[in-house]
């Protein structure tokens, strides 16, 4: 990992998500070299950052394997190429050269030039939507946490989930195996998940492992330096509960921003990036787009599908920088890994 150079190669991948580590494998097989930089300290965007022991259950060959697994497995599967990380590091700017080459500058001064950038920057920056109750702020990082890094860290608490989305209803399901007690407040009794997981979740709670407090919504916290002991639930007609509680895990979503992403003259629709789905190209000759940042129509946010794309962007970035050789396409069983 390095920062505050100036660099050569042929690609810069802006995200080191998984959809970015895919990435780097899909632009090996065709021999491109490639500099990935990211804001967050670790690869694996929000798998590592917030939900590195979420099972993830739609990669194929996988059954069932955790977000850090996936991570770990995407990095074996890119080290053959030696891709250079900058890592800690936000992408400032990113100018146009002479040639059809691309300048990208970090805030701690790296710059790197490339024919092609290829960017997988997820969701782009992110941080929890926080519930807008009195004091919260004493409490976080202490009893009310926005992300489940350590399961076992919950083991035996009494938990309240607030949520009714994949997230909210995932780790209920799950905490319920480990916790003493598990209770989940959500304004309607429809929830936002899964069906099958939302069938669990039910099932789970009539066999009364699980207390499913609807509809109500999160209403004022009860606790002394920090340390909660019980979660206040109300009705919108004002009928109230009290949940004892030594955890609030509150699932309400991310607050998003592309960031200086914003700033770099591409087509965006929505707060997303436009992209040919044919190329994964942008508006910006030599700049390509994969992951959940981009839009098309019928684009599914799925990591499976991100992962089709950088093939994509890989092979479209091969033609800018090679574009007096054509590329022969070849499966991997024929071509093997080439040496990096």
């Amino acid at each position: 990992m390095t920062s505050g150079h100036s660099h050569q190669t042929d690609v810069v991948i802006v995200g080191a998500g998984p959809v970015g580590l895919f990435a780097v494998f899909e632009c090996g097989m065709v021999r491109l070299r490639c500099h990935v930089v990211d804001v967050l300290g670790d690869a694996g965007g929000q798998c590592t950052a917030l939900y590195p022991e979420k099972p993830i259950y739609d990669i194929p060959g996988f059954p069932r394997i955790e977000a850090a697994e996936l991570i770990v497995r995407l990095k074996a599967q890119a080290a053959p190429f030696r891709p250079v990380y900058h890592l800690g590091e936000q992408v400032q700017a990113l100018e146009p050269l002479s040639g059809g080459t691309w300048q990208v500058t970090t805030a701690k001064g790296t710059v790197i030039r490339a024919r092609a950038v290829i960017i997988a920057a997820g969701v782009g920056a992110f941080g929890p939507n926080r519930p807008p109750l009195p004091g919260i702020e004493s409490y976080e990082g202490k009893s009310v946490f926005y992300y489940v890094t350590q399961r076992e860290s919950f083991r035996g608490k009494r938990i309240v989930i607030a949520g009714g989305g994949d997230t909210a209803v995932d780790w209920a399901l799950s905490l319920a195996e480990i916790a003493a007690h598990v209770s989940v407040i959500h304004r309607r009794s429809k929830f936002r998940a899964a069906p099958e997981s939302e069938a669990r979740l039910k099932a789970l709670a009539e066999a009364g492992k699980i207390d499913l407090v609807v509809p109500y919504q999160l209403h004022a916290l009860e606790g002394d330096d920090g340390k909660l002991e019980a979660v206040i639930a109300a009705t919108l007609d004002g009928e109230q509960r009290r949940l004892e509680a030594d955890v609030l895990l509150p699932f309400f979503g991310l607050s998003m921003s592309l960031g200086p992403i914003a700033e770099w003259e591409l087509s965006l629709q929505q707060n997303q990036i436009a992209i040919d789905a044919a190329t994964t190209a942008t508006n910006r000759p030599g700049i390509f787009a994969i992951g959940d940042v981009v839009t098309y129509p019928g684009k599914l946010k799925l990591i499976l599908t991100g992962f089709a794309e950088a093939a994509i962007a890989a092979r479209s970035a091969y033609a800018l920088v090679h574009p007096e050789t054509p590329l022969h396409f070849e499966y991997s069983t024929t071509s093997g890994v080439p040496a990096g």
